[in-house]
């Protein structure tokens, strides 16, 4: 396992994740990403495992609600652990807002890529 990248690195590479996933740039995310990335569903609970899986999801996510992300501050947690604080909007596909929050992402970042991603409420 390589070290992890630091944490100017890491923020990078998050920033670079959120701005292509508000753009709806599915390939730019998914560059990002490890092969096997484990991804936390949102919407169902559990996992999306691997970098098509979390492809269809997002697809399947964007046909249904319009959701925006925006990363607020950037917190290491512990080796190849970082949390982020994210302002969550989301709108159905008319523009309506369905709800607004603050959650946390948590990654694992192993390899310069993103391995995993957790949700939690603050």
């Amino acid at each position: 396992m390589e070290k992890p990248a630091p944490i100017q690195l890491q923020q990078e590479l998050l920033a670079k994740a959120y701005a292509a996933f508000n753009a709806r740039d599915i390939d730019s995310v998914l560059v990002l990403m490890h092969t096997h990335v484990q991804w936390a569903n949102g919407m169902e609970g559990g996992y999306v495992s691997g970098c098509e899986a979390v492809r269809d999801y997002w697809t399947r996510q964007w046909s249904l609600i319009d959701p925006h992300v925006e990363p607020l501050e950037f917190q290491p947690i512990e080796d190849g652990l970082i949390a982020v604080k994210v302002h969550q909007v989301v709108h159905d596909l008319d523009g309506n807002l369905i709800h607004e929050q603050i959650v946390h992402h948590v990654y694992t970042i192993e390899n310069a890529l993103i391995r995993q991603m957790d949700i939690q409420q603050p």
